[in-house]
């Protein structure tokens, strides 16, 4: 089966080189394809992070950039972050930024902490952004100025960018710095792609093999369970045991074979696929960028992937951990569990109300305790039912009580009420799934 025309434009335009500009016309009509499809192709290519929009610039092809250097960004993002415009310098969009220096200072003391693939936030002073510039390092105007024509030059030659944004300094600070922290949360969270690194090429099989060939497999790898792959590596199905039992020798894969399988990407939170593979019944999953295989994961890879987790130190606060942190567990007895806290204004909507997420986080995480004190395994929650939930005001001192109703090899439910001054305010039930470790 050869690829398809979205599959074969990401190839182009990963072939492009980085900083080129990419256009829905310039696509379209190299690959021959409608404006349409090319325009959704651009949009993948975005997703995947090999190329990248910017107002009144357009999309250029970018870096992908690596797990562990998630915390930086690149000057195309910074222009989206702060709503800049790119006065000169377009061509180096796609460079990553290391740090970035505020320039409140005057420019001999300033000099000192400008580095190559930095970027300077500064107000309307032309001389540091021509020293900037010659120093390595792009410019971020704030307060709305422009630049004067000389700049604008030296940036395109330098090929770093000068971007104007009508936010003052402070502000501008701000949402870089809050962009760089989400991206630390972000890094924190397991994706398929960590627990696929060092693995071994996966085992596949072609749809036009035999059962006899799926047996000498199965001798060969001691594995049970292929990807069913075409020549060009896209996975068409999933052959296992089960499909085989009872089939003769010379009946083809692809007769038996589940077809349209259900299939993670790298990009897949570990947790998202723990709860498909508990949720389908599947002890495998082939893992795909597109359409093609990149690699497979179990059950046991998963379940390693949760335990990883919980032994991460955080390096940021989830809004889980803000609300989590003005309470405290309160041990009742093997089956039950209470989070005694106060509501605080974050937790709080405009009316001095909490908000019905933070209960819901605040229910969820009181279950979970509650089970994972009687059984000590990893959990997937797979349901939760309130039964009510009234309104509860800002710094009201509340607690959440959570108590096993009832527990089983794979699976437990808590029966969950929040209590206020002797008044109960929220009812629910949980339900989870319980991972083997």
């Amino acid at each position: 089966m050869s690829a398809t025309k979205h599959e074969q434009i990401l190839e182009y335009i990963e072939s492009l080189e980085i900083g080129s500009k990419i256009s829905v016309r310039q696509v379209a009509k190299h690959m021959g394809v409608s404006e349409g499809t090319a325009y959704r192709a651009i949009k993948e290519a975005e997703t995947r992070g090999i190329a990248s929009t910017i107002e009144r610039v357009g999309t250029v092809r970018i870096e992908k950039q690596q797990k562990k250097n998630i915390e930086r960004l690149t000057y195309a993002e910074v222009v989206n972050i702060v709503d800049g415009t790119v006065l000169g310098g377009a061509n180096g969009l796609h460079k990553t930024l290391q740090k970035f220096v505020i320039g409140a200072m005057k420019v001999d003391a300033m000099v000192k902490y400008i580095d190559p693939d930095s970027l300077l936030i500064v107000g309307n002073r032309d001389q540091v952004h021509r020293i900037a510039l010659e120093q390595g390092a792009a410019v971020l105007i704030t307060g709305g100025f422009d630049a004067s024509d000389e700049v604008k030059t030296l940036a395109n030659r330098m090929e770093l960018p000068i971007i104007s944004s009508s936010y003052d300094t402070f502000t501008v600070a701000s949402l870089i710095n809050r962009a760089i922290y989400d991206r630390l949360i972000k890094k924190e969270i397991v994706m398929v792609e960590d627990i696929l690194h060092n693995k071994p090429e996966p085992d596949v099989i072609l749809p036009h093999q035999t059962v006899k060939q799926w047996h000498e497999l199965v001798e060969k790898t001691g594995h049970a369970r292929f990807p069913v792959v075409d020549s060009g590596m896209r996975v068409l199905g999933v052959v296992t045991s089960k499909d085989v039992s009872g089939q003769a020798d010379d009946v083809l894969i692809e007769k038996i074979m589940t077809k349209n399988p259900i299939t993670v990407t790298p990009k897949t939170s570990v947790a998202s696929t723990a709860h498909k593979m508990i949720w389908e019944g599947i002890e495998l999953l082939p893992v795909v960028d597109g359409r093609k295989l990149v690699g497979v994961v179990s059950r046991q890879d998963v379940i390693k992937g949760l335990q990883y987790i919980q032994k991460q130190p955080h390096t940021g606060d989830t809004i889980k951990d803000l609300i989590l942190r003005h309470f405290r567990e309160e041990r009742n007895d093997d089956k039950s569990v209470t989070l005694v806290g106060e509501v605080t204004p974050q937790m709080t909507n405009s009316l001095g109300g909490v908000l019905s997420g933070v209960l819901m986080t605040l229910i969820s995480e009181a279950g979970k305790l509650a089970i994972r004190r009687s059984k000590n395994a990893d959990l997937s929650v797979e349901n939760v039912t309130v039964f009510f939930m009234k309104p509860i005001q800002i710094d009201a001192q509340i607690e959440v009580r959570a108590e096993v109703i009832d527990l089983g090899r794979k699976f437990g439910k808590a029966d969950i009420e929040i209590v206020h001054e002797g008044e109960r305010m929220a009812k629910a039930l949980l339900s989870a799934q319980v991972l083997d470790r």
